[in-house]
């Protein structure tokens, strides 16, 4: 069938809305048509380059929710008319890491550079002109219908709304659980949040939700610090040195217990300002991405060594999907997550370019396309 998407045709460039010919579902797939997506920086890093798309033309969207038209073939489990989150990180259920409870770094992962089938990577599903497309995570999520593997999707309540449900499927995880599982904030902590985007206001509600004594987020934009105090933060700061004499002020001049660094373009000076923010043996998490070929950092070895300091990575969060996105969902409900106020914007899907333009001018917590029925 023919459908609509937004398409990198090369990089640096923009995405621009054409028509697709996305193919009927295989065995363990699902033709799902999308209700809503999130404006995550990560689709923006292929648009600029940061990171290079693994086949060009290349069709965006991770973070997206939708309903089930068709089923593959010998595919158990779901049925048309359910409801579903995709994880932007395929679940094997398997593997070393997945039997683990470490689901986010299925073996499956590895697929995400290819743009393909995650068992298949020279098999596609999107085409442009007789030329295949990639798919972003195996996902695309800014197409009006996708092609995606049941190992990326998470069916859900249908009486959860689809344009909140979305965000579960990337910055809620990402951001809760780097705070949760990445940084292990306990009651009582100091915590810093570099970057108040749609990653770091789940950071901040993460640590407020642990039981944070103080969670001082840290953002240039005004609007981000007054939506972070909405959601969690004890305290809005401006900048990291403000915000590391802050937390030493309430530490005995000790440091924060964790900083954890949610800009958009992650450099090693973030993360060098992040360790020297942190007391003895405390946590800087990075989360956000930098420009793929970039391999220098900004430490101060000295404290790194000597004070004992770590230096966590963190992908989605530390989070297992098919768990932790329906109790996300779960908290929702009950009031105790909040999913509504992070959205800042609706756009429709030919708004797509307009919305990163948005996202890069720090006028959105997270923006969202809202598919057309």
């Amino acid at each position: 069938m023919l459908t609509r998407g937004a398409v990198l045709r090369e990089t640096p460039g923009r995405y621009e809305v054409v028509e697709l010919e996305v193919e009927d579902p295989r065995q363990g797939e699902l033709r799902v048509r999308m209700v809503a997506s999130g404006l995550c920086h990560s689709d923006d890093h292929f648009a600029t380059g940061d990171q290079t798309p693994p086949i060009l033309p290349f069709a965006g969207g991770h973070e997206g929710a939708g309903i089930v038209e068709a089923v593959g073939p010998g595919t158990p489990g779901f049925a048309e008319g359910d409801h579903v989150v995709f994880s932007f990180l395929p679940v094997c259920g398997r593997c070393r890491f997945c039997a683990r409870g470490l689901q986010n770094l299925c073996d499956l992962g590895a697929s995400l550079g290819t743009g393909a089938r995650p068992e298949d990577p020279t098999s596609f599903r999107l085409s442009l002109d007789g030329r295949p497309v990639g798919q972003m995570a195996g996902l695309s999520t800014y197409c009006e219908h996708t092609t995606v593997s049941t190992a990326s999707v998470i069916k859900i309540d249908p009486d959860i709304p689809l344009e909140v449900a979305c965000l579960t499927g990337c910055g809620v995880g990402t951001g809760w659980g780097a705070a949760l599982n990445s940084a292990a904030v306990r009651p009582g902590h100091v915590v810093i949040v570099m970057g108040i985007g749609g990653i770091g206001i789940n950071a901040v509600q993460g640590a407020a939700h642990a039981g944070a004594a103080a969670v001082i987020a840290v953002d240039p934009v005004a609007f981000k610090r007054e939506s972070a105090l909405k959601l969690g933060a004890t305290h809005a700061v401006a900048d990291m040195a403000e915000a590391t004499e802050l937390a030493r002020s309430m530490t005995n001049g000790q440091g924060a217990d964790s900083a954890i660094v949610t800009v958009g373009i992650v450099t090693g000076r973030h993360l060098g300002q992040g360790l020297e923010a942190v007391r003895k043996a405390g946590t800087c998490v990075a989360v956000g991405l930098g420009e793929s070929f970039v391999r220098d950092g900004d430490f101060n070895l000295h404290e790194l060594v000597l004070y004992q300091k770590r230096l966590q990575g963190s992908l989605f969060g530390a989070s297992s999907p098919t768990a932790d996105i329906p109790a996300q969902l779960e908290m929702y409900r009950q009031g105790v997550l909040k999913l509504d106020e992070l959205i800042t914007t609706r756009y429709a899907l030919d708004d797509v370019a307009a919305g990163f333009d948005d996202l890069k001018a720090g006028r959105n917590i997270r923006g969202v396309i809202v598919h057309s029925a």
